[in-house]
């Protein structure tokens, strides 16, 4: 599901192709019966931030991106600086439970599967506006 919303970055070597690849383990993931979501959750993570500074890098004036990892601070910044226009507000408690999610990941933490499902379920709705805007 996720490596077709991202098709157009299939093995390009940029960022965009890096988030295409998280985009298939997150599929592939899917398929597994693990019972512990953080994986994903990570790879879910990954998928956004790298599309996002994809974006960034390649619809901005200068073509930079931040360093950080904070989803929603990447995508109020490509809203800043670029065309693309979506409700901020809506996405925001999403996009700041996934970063936590995925940094929980990082350290080991076990998270709340069915509230992380429903994170990826409310922001599956931006990740088309962005496949559609990387499109454009």
């Amino acid at each position: 599901m996720y490596a077709e919303k991202l098709k157009q970055f299939e093995n390009v070597e940029n960022l965009g192709g890096k988030a295409w690849q998280h985009a298939v383990n997150c599929d592939l993931l899917e398929q597994a019966k693990f019972k512990d979501c953080s994986m994903h959750c990570f790879h879910f993570q990954q998928l956004f931030e790298l599309l996002l500074k994809h974006l960034l890098e390649t619809r901005t004036k200068y073509g930079a991106y931040p360093h950080s990892h904070k989803l929603g601070r990447l995508l109020s910044q490509l809203m800043d600086d670029t065309e693309f226009k979506t409700d901020l507000k809506s996405y925001e408690p999403h996009l700041v439970s996934i970063t936590v999610c995925a940094e929980a990941y990082r350290y080991n933490f076990l998270i709340d599967c069915n509230a992380y499902r429903n994170d990826i379920e409310a922001l599956n709705p931006l990740l088309n506006e962005l496949a559609e805007f990387a499109k454009s």
